[in-house]
């Protein structure tokens, strides 16, 4: 074998290694989770180790879905009240401030590239600098800032903070994607008759569609996987989304790791298929606003 062979075969051996250890790190975790939640609780405890339960039980999503069950005459309740309503807050505020954010972005971006307009770039970089500014500097701030306006544990107030957290990255997203554009479009369709606002909502956002969706995506993934400013922002279950929810299940005598793991895999079932069904257009999207 030639020494060009071998470096082709070393090369693709050294490919699939990483991909391996890729898939390892990313899956690995989920797949814990999954087995720990289909693991009777003196299998959790065990010190033999084993890669899948032994002995296969679903009453950890049984609990988590509506069941009860009596141990030594002591009833324990369902809690899937509790989690079907942290549920619903998560895909409430993430679908919201997805919404807000992605409109916003939509029309400032457009604005930040064809309007001009005194310090129009400074404001911009402004903008997007905030985004290395650390949450827990403004922590205490934003939270008298709420209080003062009524916000806390309101969607509202929730989906502001969130809006205003990712934000700067979907301007900068669709800035890229309108500066790739061509302006020969928008000037044929001004010569037409058309005015600015037409041209960009008939016009200039299907082609920008796969730059929204990107940030669409962004932005929900980066919502539904908020922890702190919930924690924070959201004290009671009229708001408390799961990733703030799940964590209660640890109590001070005991840790219910298999309900809390298929609480986990609830968790994550909405970011996977956002990512399963839309992941070609957020690739296509970073490449469009890379292209500038």
């Amino acid at each position: 074998m030639s020494q060009r062979s071998l470096s082709r075969t070393a090369g693709k051996i050294g490919i699939a290694v990483a991909v391996l250890v890729l898939l390892f790190w990313s899956l690995g975790p989920i797949y814990w989770a999954l087995v720990t939640s289909l693991s009777t609780p003196a299998d959790l405890v065990s010190r033999d180790p084993h890669f899948w339960p032994p002995n296969v039980t679903f009453e950890h999503y049984a609990k988590l879905f509506g069941a009860t069950s009596s141990s030594q005459g002591n009833e324990t309740q369902s809690i899937w009240p509790q989690v079907s309503a942290a549920f619903l807050n998560s895909l409430i505020t993430s679908l919201a401030s997805t919404v807000v954010t992605i409109v916003l972005a939509a029309f400032g971006g457009y604005a930040f590239v064809r309007l001009r307009f005194p310090g129009r770039d400074l404001l911009f970089i402004l903008v997007v600098a905030t985004l290395a500014i650390p949450a827990y500097t403004v922590m205490i701030p934003l939270y008298r800032l709420m209080i003062a306006l009524g916000l806390i544990d309101t969607y509202l107030g929730v989906t502001l903070i969130y809006v205003s957290a990712f934000l700067p990255l979907a301007l900068w997203l669709m800035r890229s994607v309108y500066q790739s554009l061509p302006l020969s479009l928008e000037e044929a369709a001004w010569l037409d008759g058309a005015g600015r606002t037409y041209t960009l909502i008939r016009i200039l956002l299907p082609l920008a569609a796969p730059g929204l969706i990107a940030a669409s995506i962004l932005t929900f993934l980066s919502a539904w996987g908020q922890f702190m400013v919930p924690l924070v922002f959201s004290p009671t279950l009229a708001t408390k989304p799961l990733t703030v929810l799940i964590p209660e299940f640890v109590t001070r005598n005991y840790v219910d790791y298999g309900l809390m793991n298929a609480a986990g895999i609830l968790a994550i079932i909405p970011p996977v298929l956002v990512v399963l069904f839309l992941n070609r257009y957020l690739v296509s999207g970073l490449m469009a606003g890379a292209g500038k």
